[in-house]
């Protein structure tokens, strides 16, 4: 879960950052959810933008994120 809204370095520039490294080391790609408040179409664009692979707007319910782990594939 990357917090879009972190002090210093946002989630954005973060998983940007994260995708850089991974193409640069061969590595596979880590899942990444948007953990933002934030719901307007341009912030959660800007969420796929950077690479980001799902989105998760605050307050959620844990049953939310039980099925976006699933659609993911993400079982650890």
């Amino acid at each position: 879960l990357m917090d879009c809204n972190m002090p210093i370095m946002d989630g954005l520039a973060a998983t940007s950052h994260i995708r850089q490294w991974e193409i640069q080391n061969g590595l596979d790609k880590t899942p990444i959810i948007a953990l933002t408040g934030s719901v307007e179409p341009e912030e959660v664009k800007s969420c796929y933008d950077v690479g980001m692979d799902a989105y998760l707007p605050k307050p959620y319910r844990p049953e939310q994120l039980i099925s976006l782990l699933a659609k993911l594939n993400i079982s650890d």
